[in-house]
């Protein structure tokens, strides 16, 4: 399983110079609902969304969601071993909230601190 980043999820929506392969999106696909809230924020901001909502909702409808349950949200409080932003400890608290129900996951990410902090936690990365 693959959890994926918002940054990749942008790049492949708005067809950036660095794309994941399109073998990404054959692979089962998780990410937390946070990534539904950064998508949609992104393509408001930018004035996209009638050229790329439907791109945005077939992309989501891939990827499963991990809700931001209290134990997730709860974890996301607690020290990581590298500096984080809010957001990316959200993310990792769900990486790490996948992980706690024995399931393996990769980290899928263009952000160079997320994968520093990953990397810290041991959390394996996705080629992209």
């Amino acid at each position: 399983m693959i959890y994926v980043d918002t940054s990749v999820a942008l790049a492949h929506l708005l067809a950036e110079d660095r794309r994941p392969p399109a073998s990404l999106w054959r692979e089962s696909l998780i990410a937390s609902r946070l990534l539904e809230y950064e998508l949609w924020v992104r393509i408001h901001a930018r004035g996209l969304a009638r050229s790329h909502g439907e791109a945005a909702r077939q992309l989501l409808d891939r990827i499963a969601l991990v809700e931001l349950a209290p134990t997730v949200l709860a974890r996301a409080l607690e020290p990581f071993p590298a500096p984080v932003r809010t957001l990316d400890a959200l993310h990792l608290a769900s990486i790490e909230f996948v992980r706690s129900q024995r399931q393996r996951v990769s980290l899928a990410s263009y952000d160079d601190r997320m994968l520093a902090a990953a990397r810290r936690l041991r959390i394996p990365l996705a080629p992209v």
